[in-house]
Formats: structure tokens, sequence, C-alpha cells
């Protein structure tokens, strides 16, 4: 779909609305050049806008399919493809939506051709043509306002995520777990972002030093690549913090389950104990409820019986008694020091 189509020459766009193509093609041979905008156009009419500008067809490939890094390319009839992602960040959903922009630049003619919603370029347009004396340049500034508009948006794109990670950072290291999913998430966006931010500085760093931008225009591209800067030493450095929050984290979920292990020992052990303590009565039941003939012959009174029964008792708990006093004070007794030997040096000799 075609956005936008207009004529600019002498610093001024030359009529209102857009134009078709082939209208467009001839207002190139007038002056100036022709800024086309369109937005994910469709094969057929990106082979019609190839046929009308002679653009190659490799270059209309590239055009054609989403890359993951910024690229620029050279052609032998004069026309160069730069590539360029772009990045909002969406509060409802939390994440980045990407998008592209690629442009055909040629010295007579400008076609950009947008895939994705975050490629919006109406705000480059209006702020080019707000700027009669850079548009007096040529085509290239065009790439000037589209390379400022797409830095200018990475930066509420740091801003959100080192919100989002400030707020994982606090909850780590006040001794809670995070989400682990969380951080893979936010890791995994802050390197797709960064994917698009660190390639785009050799892109404006050959335009810089290839001398194909005018002097009038050098001073702006030079700042937009110091912004450029300042944001991939952002997201490189939001890229190490999360891998420490993560690392941290690791180490918190470690800590909390080494918690549950000793709070499992600890009710083991006083299962075992209260086991220990039962064993006395099992025996005496046990005695009582399968010695029936024995106990015929052998109890005359309520006075054995009684015998047998404290005894029984108190036998196996006084055992029981001892052995947990031992193991009390074996467990009690502190470890002995292990010294070592001084070990003499020898004298040498000495000349």
């Amino acid at each position: 779909m075609i956005v936008d189509c207009a004529h600019y020459r002498d610093g001024r766009r030359q009529h209102e609305g857009a134009m078709p193509l082939e209208q467009a093609a001839a207002r190139c041979r007038l002056g100036g050049f022709v800024w086309l905008g369109m937005f994910e156009p469709s094969p057929e009419e990106l082979s019609r806008v190839r046929e009308v500008f002679g653009l190659h067809e490799l270059a209309v490939e590239d055009a054609r399919t989403f890359h993951l890094r910024p690229k620029a390319e050279q052609y032998e009839d004069g026309t160069e493809l730069i590539i360029l992602r772009t990045a909002r960040y969406d509060d409802e959903r939390e994440e980045i939506d990407t998008g592209e922009i690629s442009v055909f630049l040629a010295e007579h003619f400008v076609i950009t051709v947008r895939q994705g919603i975050a490629s919006e370029l109406h705000e480059a347009r209006s702020r080019l043509e707000a700027r009669p004396e850079l548009l007096k340049t040529g085509s290239a500034s065009t790439l000037w306002a589209i390379f400022d508009q797409v830095v200018d948006s990475y930066a509420p794109v740091v801003e959100e995520l080192e919100r989002d990670i400030e707020q994982i950072e606090a909850t780590v290291f006040s001794g809670a777990v995070a989400p682990t999913e969380r951080i893979y998430f936010l890791r995994r966006e802050a390197t797709d972002f960064y994917r698009a931010v660190h390639p785009l500085l050799a892109v404006l760093g050959r335009r810089l030093q290839s001398g194909k931008s005018t002097p009038a225009l050098l001073p702006y591209i030079r700042d937009v690549h110091d912004h450029l800067l300042l944001v991939n030493e952002e997201v490189a450095a939001q890229r190490d913090l999360l891998t420490t929050v993560l690392e941290a984290n690791i180490a918190v979920i470690s800590v909390e389950q080494n918690k549950i292990n000793l709070r499992q020992s600890a009710t083991m052990e006083r299962l075992t104990v209260l086991a220990s303590v039962f064993l006395p009565l099992s025996f005496v039941v046990g005695f009582f409820g399968q010695n029936f003939e024995w106990l015929i012959s052998h109890i005359s009174g309520f006075p054995a019986f009684l015998a047998l029964t404290v005894g029984g008792l108190l036998l196996p708990s006084l055992l029981l008694y001892a052995w947990l006093r031992r193991r009390r004070g074996h467990l009690a007794q502190p470890m002995p020091e292990v010294t070592h030997p001084v070990r003499r040096e020898e004298p040498t000799l000495t000349e």
C-alpha cells in the first residue's frame, strides 16, 4: 500500500497529496527528488515499483524479507539499500514490538518500505518538510530524518526495559524468588533489541566515512550517531545486568531449596524420635497379644502382671534414654583442631 508519494525541489514539496507511480517517475527528471512511502506492500506492488523505478531484483527481494540485523548494500546502478530495525514498547503486554524499514536511496528518488506496526515515518517526513535548508541538500536528507526518528524511538524502549529490570532486580536482591521465565523473557528481548541497535552503528559509521553526505548534513548524521552510541551502551549494560540477575535468582532458588531440605530433615528426625518412643509400647502390646498360653501358665495374679508390664516398659525406656543421651553428648563435642607440624627449613649455603 502506498502511504504517500511527494516530489521535493528547492527545499519544498511541490504538490499536496500523493501521486501515481508513473507521474512520480516522470517528476524525477524535473529536478529534486521523489519520496515514495509504502507500508507492507504486496509482491505485485513491489514488482510494479521495481519496473517503474528500475530497482535491482536482489534489492527488492531483500525488502520483502524480514531481517534480524540492519545492513547497507550498494548496487551498480548507484542505488543504495539501507535496512533498519525499529522498536516500540507496548505497555499493556510489557513487550517490545519490532518492525523494519527498507530504504532505496538514489539521487532522484527515495523509496521506503515499512514492515510492522512500529515503523511509522509520518513524523520524519513532517520534520524534514519543516527544514527546507536540509531538503535542499537532496535525497540524502531523507535518510537523516529516518535515522533520527528511528534512533529517537529507541530511547523510550530503553527506559521501559530499565524499569522492568529494576523491578526484577529488587525482587531478587530482596531475598525473594523472581519468576525465572520472566528474566529469560527480558533477556531475550534485550538481546533482540541489541541486534537492532548495534549493527546500525556500523551502517552510520560507514555513512560518515564514505563522504556521501553533504557538509550541511554531516553534523546531523554525527549527532544521530552519538545518540545511537549511547543507546548501544545502555542496551549492552542491560544485557549484562540481566545475566547477573539471572545468576542471583538461581542462587536464591538454591538457598530456598536448601531451607526446604533442612526442614524436611528436621521433620524426619522428629518422626524418628517419636517412633523410637513408641517402640517399647509396641513390644509390650506384641508380647501380651501373642503369648496367651505362656501368660496363663506364668502369671498367677495382678502383682506378676504389673511387674512384667512395668518392667517391659521401663527397661526399654531406660535403654532408649541412655542411647539418646550418649548420642547428644557425642554431637556436642567440639571438633578437634587439625594441627600441622611446622616444617623447619634447612639453612642453605651461600657463597
